[in-house]
């Protein structure tokens, strides 16, 4: 690490304690960049990483609301609103108890490189609260839902900041927060994305973290002149994001063995094939049970999380590829081993930063095909952002319209990450995606940053 590096973590650290993931993730992205700041010296004079670091503006507000006994109770809400500089914010909210200042940080941060792969003109942000939506009632959730939004109003705007959803909100979240918006300012204009298909969401859009995860592991496999088909993959989670993965990886011709939620996981050697996941849909999305459900009706493994266990068992099986797809931090160094050990060579992150430091350097070292986060799991914001773009052209494309428009941005992604790891990585054969995703995000913004002047 440079001193340049050193200095700069060391003021971050200084001024952000007690927010290690955010450090973990401006640790990553500013040592990808080291090669940008040697190129591009008015970079470093006029601050720009410093000023990409540092939010616009950090919003933090108390949200009271009332459960169905009658008992007050009061939680905080947040909006990290991080660079405005190719568009309005853009990001999404996360309804869990783990959620403070930091880790909305690092997801801000993230969110402001992974927007500008998109190709699509939209800043970075990201907002929510420590509010568990889990065990509460549609009353108690929609009640809490009004009370954040009468303060969030007055901080977003389809020309400013456009929230969206995340862990813990989800379509019925979004439908709660877009109907207090619209009753307190009296608009209704595309202030939010992943609303409801019949007042004013896109199609494709549930859909389109887990199908762009897998459309650039299917990218990442093609510069081995390779396919999904016959391929054996673990998928994390059982969320949006994982249900949709093993969709569209089913589709493609793979097969998926594993899923996992916060109470343990399953291996099913069959393969997760499209019955079986309708019942996962039902179990997570309707009656939001348990995953050792699945293992009971189907008869296949179940694993519950061992509190002390110093790795996970979901990416300790035979595979091909590997789907973090619940979340930040889910595979520490021995995962990583295990993986690559077990005959893992493709890894598309489906979640924000799933994998931590340690785990990202043994992927490189062992040269195979890992794709970031901030590449790989794009598709859900480009999604967004299309959903934006039909609310101002106040049209619907169709479903095949979308998603052949969220094919082609996963493979402008591609490209913008193999073009920046060529031109700036002295590693020759094989591309880098941490470092071709940090870099081709941060040139743009950078450029744009540069001609605004010191704003």
């Amino acid at each position: 690490m440079s001193s340049y590096v050193n200095d700069l973590m060391a003021q971050v650290k200084a001024k952000n304690p007690a927010q290690p993931e955010f450090h973990q993730a401006v640790e990553e992205v500013v040592e990808s960049l080291e090669p940008v700041i040697e190129k591009h010296p008015e970079f470093r004079k006029m601050k720009i990483v410093e000023r990409i670091i540092e939010p616009e503006r950090v919003i933090m507000f108390r949200v009271p609301w009332m459960d169905d006994k009658g008992e007050v109770h009061v939680n905080r809400g947040f909006r990290i609103e991080m660079n405005s500089a190719i568009g309005p914010y853009k990001g999404g909210l996360r309804f869990h108890p783990s959620v403070n200042l930091g880790i909305l940080k690092f997801l801000a941060f993230e969110q402001v490189f992974k927007n500008s792969l998109t190709t699509l003109p939209m800043g970075g942000g990201k907002g929510g609260s420590d509010f568990d939506p889990k065990g509460k009632s549609d009353n108690e959730v929609m009640r809490f839902c009004q009370s954040f939004m009468t303060e969030l109003y007055r901080h977003i705007g389809q020309f400013t900041d456009v929230p969206a959803g995340d862990i813990g909100v989800g379509g019925r979240e979004i439908g709660f927060l877009f109907g207090q918006y619209k009753k307190i300012t009296n608009e209704f204009v595309g202030v939010l994305t992943g609303k409801g298909a019949t007042w004013g969401g896109s199609l494709i859009r549930p859909e389109a973290t887990g199908y762009g995860a897998v459309y650039f592991a299917a990218e990442m496999l093609s510069t081995r002149n390779e396919s999904l088909e016959g391929k054996t993959c673990l998928v994390s989670g059982s969320g949006n994001v994982a249900q949709y993965t093993v969709e569209k990886i089913n589709q493609l011709g793979g097969k998926v063995v594993t899923l996992s939620d916060s109470s343990g996981s399953i291996y099913d050697e069959k393969g997760i094939d499209a019955d079986k996941l309708a019942f996962i849909m039902d179990l997570k999305n309707v009656r939001r049970g348990r995953i050792k459900e699945y293992a009971d009706k189907y008869g296949c493994e179940y694993i519950p999380v061992g509190k002390n266990a110093d790795f996970n068992p979901l990416w300790n099986h035979k595979a091909d590829c590997a789907f973090p797809s619940a979340t930040q931090n889910e595979i520490n160094l021995k995962d990583a081993r295990n993986l690559t050990k077990n005959g893992v060579y493709v890894v598309s992150e489906g979640a924000n930063m799933p994998t931590v430091p340690e785990g990202v350097t043994h992927f490189i070292k062992e040269k195979i095909l890992y794709g970031p986060g901030k590449a790989a799991n794009a598709g859900g914001v480009a999604v967004s952002g299309l959903e934006m773009s039909q609310n101002s052209l106040r049209l619907s494309w169709t479903r095949e319209e979308v998603d052949q428009r969220l094919q082609g941005i996963m493979k402008a992604i591609h490209k913008q990450c193999t073009d920046a790891s060529a031109a700036y990585d002295h590693e020759k054969g094989y591309v880098n995606y941490v470092n071709g995703a940090n870099i081709a995000g941060f040139i743009k913004v950078a450029k744009s940053m540069m001609d605004m002047g010191i704003v």
